[in-house]
């Protein structure tokens, strides 16, 4: 078979269509347990790069341990077990010899929960280039990270108080800037404004934006505005029901770029679940 050359018009309906043509992570078959139970059931999917993939779904379906796979967060909770490939830019993250501590290095996770350390919003910058060795530039290094955080402004004249003094929203975009200063390739985020108000939230989602250029993001969401606001694709996860058996685990349903799902869903469980129908 000879090559053959695919024309400008020939790329553009394949995007348009949804297709991936930089991917950054690609699961295959992917299976999650805890013990015996099967949290999430043979999930393949491909992430692009420099995009906002959301993960939506009901309560229980096993998103955020979707999520947690991708930098081997998992890891911590001794009866899990990731059957399958994941596959960060090629390469398998649960293959023999790979650190775990550098997968979260290159691929950061921001919690539900601002989680700032009780110390100064300074040393919670440098907390992590600290542990790698680093102890020239801080300055700005710190500077940097809470300016890509569109924290700096709020924060240049108390870089030595407490960062447990902050409101829950700038606290989530110090969790963020404290991400960044490690320079991750991947940001993921589980649930990121659901402790914050509207107007911390608006914030958080326009620096999700500003931050798409520079990173890759995935986040995990309860709020269907929030992804069709924010996100390029969507993948929508499910609870899949064993009635005889009495077992229960998390599916994926449909994945695509956001319009698509919110306006053009192939699944009826993925229209049920958008429009309130269930979940």
């Amino acid at each position: 078979m000879h090559p053959t050359t695919e024309s400008p018009q020939m790329i553009d309906d394949r995007e348009a269509a949804g297709d991936i043509t930089d991917a950054i992570f690609a699961l295959e078959d992917v299976t999650i347990r805890y013990g015996s139970a099967v949290a999430v059931r043979e999930v393949s999917l491909e992430i692009p790069r420099h995009e906002i993939t959301a993960i939506i779904g009901p309560s229980g379906c096993g998103k955020s341990t979707l999520l947690r796979s991708l930098n081997r967060m998992n890891d911590l909770v001794p009866s899990a077990r990731v059957d399958g490939r994941v596959r960060y830019d090629g390469h398998d993250l649960y293959g023999e010899g790979v650190d775990p501590v550098e997968v979260r290095r290159r691929i950061g996770m921001v919690f539900q929960k601002p989680n700032p350390f009780p110390k100064s919003i300074y040393d919670n910058i440098t907390f992590g280039p600290r542990v790698q060795g680093i102890r020239t530039g801080l300055d700005d290094l710190v500077e940097g990270s809470l300016r890509a955080a569109a924290l700096w402004d709020d924060v240049k004249d108390k870089l030595q108080q407490s960062a447990l003094a902050l409101s829950g929203g700038q606290q989530q975009r110090l969790c963020i800037a404290r991400c960044i200063a490690v320079s991750p390739d991947v940001i993921l985020m589980d649930e990121p404004c659901s402790a914050l108000d509207p107007i911390a939230t608006l914030k958080i989602e326009n620096l999700m934006r500003d931050l798409r250029e520079r990173y890759t993001i995935v986040v995990v969401t309860h709020n269907m505005q929030q992804a069709a606001r924010v996100s390029d694709r969507t993948a929508f996860v499910t609870l899949d029901v064993d009635e005889e058996h009495g077992r229960r685990a998390g599916v994926l349903v449909e994945y695509d770029t956001t319009a698509r799902v919110f306006t053009q869903a192939s699944d009826a469980r993925t229209e049920g679940y958008i429009t309130g129908r269930f979940g």
